[in-house]
């Protein structure tokens, strides 16, 4: 499927105005008891899978006829949705109400998706359960409203994770995690004590908190030196935090920096940085990152939205419907997460180095 340029200018130019505001058939499920296999050589001989991530069961071992009977389909597209502000009255475009969201969690949801962070997906490491589809739930800018803890210490209901929780308790299939591409006031906190405190509670509880440069710039008019520094600094600040190097990284308003290289590796003043992925602002669901195609220094985003105005063909509520209406475009997972199961026909889409890893049906 092919990159929109247009699109994506569209809801850059869109999100620039929003931020300059600022104050089918169902598929068959297996349980993992359900799919035993009688194993060939080679499948006997492999390690154990990798411990599943914590909201999810332990992996299944794919057959083809076990891929067949689910569908699976891992070199299908993955929506990776994009939000901003989560406010009681929306005051840009790109805000989203927490009944707006709830809402749309809750479609995602009842229609089979389950949330991996961008760190997994960037890195292959897509641990959903068979016949389920993966989905992405990023957050920009660490707004205030997308993270805070009440006086008991549990995330407030209004904010993004306090509708996360809430509806992942609703549907236990659904995975309470999301990526925050955070800036140098993390969910707009100033202290140090308590800007580590929400980086702990969202680590320890799944969540991924990562590099959306120090100050937001537009890096595309920055000089290569400087755009190091924007990432660095963050870089710098979530180790005094207590969280891991970050392993991704949204770019400001999508804006490539001149020398797209610097956007996912570098070093500024003795710091290095080294990213798994790079995403942009708009406005396609992403290949497969087990396709060749896809580009890791660039991996696309959708605008959470409805169908009006510039959305009417770019934003999350058309492109959900879109991946309905055309299943067979869409990733589904084999449950097995050492193996990549697709029907036979999409085998020549696959990276060469994942080669021994699939599964064709």
């Amino acid at each position: 499927m092919r990159i929109i340029g247009l699109a994506n200018v569209v809801v850059i130019s869109v999100a620039i105005v929003g931020l300059s505001l600022l104050p089918g058939e169902p598929r068959p499920h297996a349980k993992p008891q359900e799919t035993a296999t009688v194993k060939g050589a080679d499948e006997a001989a492999r390690p154990p899978a990798t411990p599943a991530p914590v909201g999810l069961p332990p992996g299944v071992v794919s057959t083809p006829e076990f891929a067949r009977q689910v569908r699976a389909n891992e070199a299908g597209l993955v929506p990776v949705l994009m939000y901003h502000r989560i406010l009681a009255k929306r005051l840009a475009s790109l805000d989203r109400t927490p009944a707006q969201l709830r809402k749309e969690l809750e479609k995602l949801a009842k229609r089979g998706y389950v949330p991996i962070t961008a760190r997994e997906f960037a890195r292959g490491e897509i641990h959903v359960p068979a016949g389920k589809f993966p989905v992405v739930l990023t957050f920009d800018d660490g707004h205030p409203s997308h993270f805070g803890l009440d006086a008991s210490g549990n995330p407030r209901p209004d904010t993004a994770v306090g509708v996360i929780q809430d509806v992942a308790s609703r549907h236990p299939g659904f995975r309470p995690v999301a990526t925050f591409w955070v800036n140098k006031e993390p969910f707009g906190l100033r202290e140090h004590d308590t800007q580590a405190a929400a980086v702990r509670w969202l680590t320890e509880h799944g969540y991924e908190v990562a590099n959306h440069t120090w100050t937001h710039p537009n890096l595309r008019v920055l000089k290569r030196k400087k755009v190091r520094e924007q990432i660095v600094r963050v870089e710098r600040l979530l180790k005094k935090l207590g969280a891991p190097p970050s392993e991704t990284m949204a770019l400001p308003y999508g804006s490539m920096p001149r020398s797209k290289k610097s956007a996912r590796s570098g070093s500024w003043d003795g710091t290095r940085y080294d990213f798994a992925g790079v995403f942009l602002a708009g406005a396609e669901p992403s290949l497969s990152p087990y396709a060749k195609k896809f580009d890791r220094g660039a991996i696309q985003r959708i605008q959470s939205n409805g169908k009006k105005g510039e959305c009417r063909k770019w934003c999350s509520q058309y492109w959900l419907d879109w991946l309905d209406r055309h299943p067979g475009e869409r990733y589904v997972s084999d449950g097995d997460p050492e193996r990549i199961s697709i029907p036979e026909k999409r085998r020549g889409n696959i990276v060469a180095k994942r080669g021994l890893q699939v599964i064709a049906y």
